[in-house]
């Protein structure tokens, strides 16, 4: 990708939408993800998790905060200027996800402000929902996304 196909900070207006691409929740990613990160019995074993308060095996709502922002970076992030996040504002996890689920979402911009101490910079924050394939709402965040901005193109 050219540099002027790029998407910069000013290419980011409040109310744009942004659709996510979908990503298919696998089981045994389920697990692997939770032995690593979060061994709670909700997030490894299927009979265990019928006990717990979510009824059933779950994926750990940080397996869903990393699927978003995968999902982010294959919706638009990776064909910007972006140059990371200093922070996750909010994050709500709403419903399980569950193996199997077909999340998709959207971003949507909230609002954007040139950084004052960089000015080859901007920072935009996106309100992110990710649903399931029965279009329950299962996450909502809102992040802050560093972008370097048009005047920076020669250096980006």
């Amino acid at each position: 990708m050219s540099q002027k196909d790029k998407l910069y900070f000013e290419d980011f207006l409040p109310g744009q939408k942004h659709t996510l691409p979908k990503q298919k929740m696998l089981k045994e990613d389920i697990i692997e993800f939770a032995q690593e990160f979060d061994p709670q019995p909700m997030h490894l074993d299927e009979k265990m998790a019928e006990q717990t308060m979510l009824g059933g095996l779950a994926a750990s709502g940080w397996q869903s905060c990393a699927i978003t922002m995968r999902m982010l970076i294959e919706g638009f992030l990776k064909n910007s200027a972006c140059l990371g996040s200093p922070a996750v504002q909010e994050v709500k996890w709403l419903l399980p996800v569950r193996p199997d689920d077909i999340l998709s979402g959207e971003a949507t911009v909230i609002d954007s402000r040139l950084s004052t101490s960089r000015p080859d910079m901007g920072i935009i924050r996106f309100h992110v929902d990710v649903f399931n394939q029965l279009g329950d709402h299962v996450l909502e965040m809102i992040i802050p996304i560093m972008m370097h901005s048009n005047t920076s193109k020669g250096a980006a």
